[in-house]
């Protein structure tokens, strides 16, 4: 049986390139520490082609814990935030709910990145929210809810726990919205 986060191959393809934009706005945290470490935005860039249909999933399944080891190259929490953002969207094309994942990581990365402004990781959300296509956002929208569902990354675990728990809550409750 198919798990309801894995979603359509067609709708992955389209919350990809999102996944891979929030990422992508993280990937200097991480540079910043591990310049000469390539694995995050080859991880990002997979995702976009992925998005593009020049990837395949079963080759992208085999792939999609590359970036996370990067997170063991950094000590600082907004690093190894933005190095698991990029897992997470390249993750996309093994099941979209990393597409959540990956938005939730990034705003995580720059509210860690920015601890004198406690608004940093809702205001990198409602970015999120403002630049995700109407195609993507319903695609997000049939994603059971963060703890509903056992069978993927919105099960129990990392991303339903804690500040990650509550950046998701609040990105599906968005979703909802526009």
């Amino acid at each position: 049986m198919v798990s309801a986060q894995s979603l359509s191959e067609t709708d992955r393809r389209r919350v990809a390139a999102w996944a891979a934009d929030c990422a992508e706005r993280v990937l200097p945290l991480f540079e910043a520490e591990a310049p000469d470490d390539d694995r995050p935005r080859d991880a990002i860039e997979r995702a976009r082609a992925f998005s593009r249909g020049e990837l395949d999933a079963a080759g992208e399944i085999r792939r999609r814990f590359v970036a996370g080891r990067a997170a063991h190259a950094v000590t600082s929490p907004p690093a190894v935030a933005a190095a698991r953002a990029c897992a997470q969207a390249a993750g996309v094309a093994h099941m979209g709910a990393h597409a959540l994942g990956a938005a939730a990581y990034s705003a995580s990365a720059v509210g860690l990145a920015a601890p004198d402004q406690p608004d940093a990781a809702e205001a990198e959300q409602r970015w999120q929210l403002a630049h995700i296509s109407p195609e993507a956002r319903a695609a997000l929208r049939r994603l059971p809810r963060l703890g509903e569902d056992t069978s993927g990354p919105l099960g129990p675990g990392l991303l339903a726990t804690g500040r990650l728990g509550e950046l998701i809550r609040a990105l599906q409750a968005g979703l909802g919205e526009g």
